[in-house]
């Protein structure tokens, strides 16, 4: 028995989301070895972090493909190695990719997958737990096959450490088809973030369509960088084309996770508390004292943002010396 993770990497490091999969794989493996696949150039440079984490294996898949994101060619990759391994389950973070990559997988060994899951038992069938209707509620459900497909819930597990005395690398070079090269990555614009990530913030500033207009995100922005934060909105505002896609807190958007999040004019929809529930703590400011965002808040300021927001500014750059 062993347990495959199928690894997202960032920039000369492991992607946190990752960790958390190899994190929820150890306790499905229970005891038995965690493997991870990783693609593309310097991928066992991750060594270190994931053998910290309890990878036994460091499984390298070389291809020219994988010098960008190849999602079925992924995939394939996996199967041949989750084979190869006699994997009993294959786990990936619940990520946009993670996800795209297992349900490829799932559809090339005719498999179900079970994505969003908070807790998983080993057996045939197994049971997991797994987030709903945008985290709010909790669905128990029996996962059949011979190998259990799983994503992981981000920001569900907290990824720990159990280093393992020696993890080993193996490379293999997988067998794809012209057809498994077709779909990747041909090109990357970078959006304008000022330099800080929504999905890694510390803090997160964001507003919805209380803010009333593209030019009303003025001091939204401004709070944001007092604070050495990022800015974010609902979808609301993104379909009213005020700000772009990228800066989207949600279900269908970014999850983030920062240590504060700032919501002005969010009155708290299902979709939107999905992407923030991660967050250590949540400010509310609010109009309205039984905007649903009230009840997940920690603090709430009832208050108009377009006065709140500028005042709490003041008051920083008055702290600071400003």
């Amino acid at each position: 028995m062993s347990v495959l993770v199928v690894v997202e990497r960032q920039p000369g490091a492991v992607d946190e989301l990752s960790l958390q999969a190899v994190t929820f794989a150890r306790a499905l493996a229970d005891g038995a070895p965690v493997h991870a696949l990783v693609v593309g150039a310097h991928a066992d440079s991750v060594t270190p972090t994931l053998g910290e984490h309890g990878v036994t294996t460091v499984h390298v898949a070389e291809d020219e493909v994988f010098a960008s994101y190849a999602p079925l060619a992924v995939a394939r990759a996996t199967a041949e190695l989750a084979g190869r391994l006699r994997a009993t389950a294959v786990v990936a973070a619940g990520s946009e990719r993670g996800n795209e990559v297992l349900a490829h997988l799932g559809a090339l060994l005719d498999l179900p997958l079970a994505a969003n899951c908070v807790e998983a038992t080993s057996g045939d069938p197994a049971r997991v737990t797994r987030l709903r209707w945008g985290g709010s509620l909790l669905e128990e459900a029996d996962l059949h096959g011979d190998v259990k497909l799983l994503t992981v819930a981000p920001h569900a597990v907290s990824a720990t450490h159990a280093p393992v005395a020696d993890t080993s690398v193996e490379r293999f070079a997988p067998q794809l088809s012209d057809a498994d090269r077709v779909i990747r990555v041909s090109a990357r614009t970078q959006a304008a973030t000022g330099g800080v990530s929504l999905a890694e913030a510390k803090v997160v500033v964001s507003s919805g369509r209380g803010a009333g207009s593209a030019e009303g995100f003025g001091i939204i922005e401004e709070l944001a960088g007092l604070l050495g934060g990022a800015v974010g909105c609902s979808r609301a505002v993104t379909m009213a084309g005020w700000r772009p896609h990228t800066d989207q807190v949600g279900q269908t958007g970014t999850k983030i996770a920062p240590d504060l999040y700032i919501a002005c004019g969010i009155s708290g929809a299902t979709q939107h508390m999905a992407g923030c529930k991660g967050a250590k703590a949540i400010l509310a400011v609010n109009t309205d004292p039984d905007a649903p965002i009230l009840a997940s808040a920690d603090y709430a300021v009832i208050g108009d943002l377009h006065e709140v927001v500028p005042a709490i500014s003041a008051e920083l750059r008055k702290a600071r010396g400003a």
